[in-house]
This record gives C-alpha cells, structure tokens and sequence, in this order.
C-alpha cells in the first residue's frame, strides 16, 4: 500500500501541463474572488492558501489507498459481494461521508493552526476567508491534476467539434467542483471561529458527500452524466450561496 501512495504521488505530478495549471489557478481565483478574502492586509492568507494546496494530495491518497481498504475490508467482514453490490446506494453513504470527513479535516488544518495561533479567537469573517483561501489551495492542486490528465490523453478543440459539450465536461467538473472546495471549507472556518466548529465540520462534510454520492448514482445508472454534472453545478452554487450568505450577515452586523 505505501508503494501504491508513492506511485500516486509520482504520478499526481507526472503530466505537467501550464495550460492546465494555469486553467486550475484562474478557476480558484473566480470562486476565491466572491469571498473578497483581505489577502493584502492579511498576507498570512496566502500561506494558509499554500497549505491547502500542499495538502491535498496527501489527503487524496489517504482516502484512496489506507481509508478505502479499511472500509472494503469492514464491509467485506460482514456482507458478501453480493449484498454489497445489491445495497450499494445505502452502503456507499457512511464510506462517502467518511471520505469527506477526512479531506475537510485536511482542508481545516491550516485554519485551525491559525486559530490556534491566535489563542483560539477569531473573527467569523475572518474564518470564513480562511477557510475559503484553504479550499481554494486545495481544489487547485486537485484541479490541475485532473486537467493535466485531460491535455496528456490528447484533448483538443477537434474533440468539442465531434463530441460536442460532452468534451468539456472535464472543464466544467473541475470549475464547479473547486467551487464546493471553497465553499464547504468557508463554511467549516466560520462555524470554527462561532464557537461551532465540530458542528460546521460535520456540514462541510455533508457538502463534499452531494458531489461524490453522484458518482454513486451514475455508476447506477439512475442519472445520466449531463445530470450528475447539473447536479455537481448546482450544488456549487447552492453551497456558495449559503457560505456568501453567512459573510454578508456577519458584515452587516
């Protein structure tokens, strides 16, 4: 298993793309843009945007390689393949839910460092901006992962013209899903400087389990891929309201 995570880790950076980096930045920039964090007056933002970054593969194969056999394990110790197969809508809820609790605690870190830091005080506006630039880090690493994947397997402009829209789902994925990043971590980092924080890191992984559970429904074939990608945009959007929500009533307060 620790070869499998070096393997992971290799091959995380082995299709460098700019074109793919660069699309990652300017898609994390849009989303991180509508939380107008104080990353001039509070330049420690940007490190806590860093660890986020840094952060994310290490959380991608902690939920890819140990978690996921744990729980393959845990279930194959009580259910037979079958079973599993025939309840896999029920049974995939607690191992995706798992799977979020573990990457926004990773996300969480640099915040809770910070908050830490400063003797576990710190304005709700404040922790939801951190949150945002630690979710923002994260969902741009994991972002140009995936779109440095589409470039190397040969993407290109002829593929829209054959395939249609279907050709950019890729694109649009990663736009909306770095969106729930952002989000779910703002939303994570306000309930942390309320006083909620266990409370707010509980939904924050509830907002991660939307999009993964659509997976789930896709392999299932109870929605279509156009469907699940409405549905991750939605949910973006949804989350991204909620979390706007939060840091406007706090400013008017």
């Amino acid at each position: 298993m620790i070869q499998q995570m070096l393997d992971f880790f290799v091959y995380f950076f082995s299709t460098p793309s700019i074109l793919g980096i660069s699309l990652a930045v300017v898609f994390g920039a849009i989303w991180l843009a509508c939380y107008r964090p104080p990353l001039i007056t509070k330049p420690w933002l940007w490190a806590v945007l860093a660890a986020g970054a840094i952060l994310a593969p290490i959380a991608i194969a902690v939920t890819a390689f140990p978690l996921r056999f744990g729980i393959s394990w845990v279930y194959g110790s009580f259910w037979s393949q079958e079973t599993l197969a025939q309840w896999a809508l029920l049974a995939s809820l607690p191992s995706m839910y798992l799977f979020g609790l573990v990457r926004e605690g990773f996300k969480l870190l640099p915040v809770v460092a910070y908050w830490w830091r400063k003797g576990r005080n710190m304005e709700p506006k404040l922790g939801l901006a951190a949150g945002a630039a630690s979710g923002a880090g994260f969902g741009i690493l994991e972002a140009q992962w995936v779109l440095n994947y589409i470039f190397a397997s040969g993407w290109n402009w002829e593929k829209v013209q054959i395939q249609g829209l279907a050709a950019l789902a890729g694109f649009w994925e990663s736009f909306f899903v770095i969106g729930i990043h952002v989000a779910s971590c703002a939303l994570a980092g306000w309930g942390l400087a309320r006083g909620w924080g266990w409370k707010f890191y509980l939904l924050a992984a509830f907002v991660y389990l939307i999009p993964n559970y659509s997976y789930v429904l896709l392999s299932k074939e109870l929605i279509t891929g156009v469907q699940a990608e409405f549905l991750i945009a939605a949910w973006a959007l949804i989350a991204t309201g909620v979390a706007l929500w939060l840091h406007e009533r706090k400013s008017k307060a």
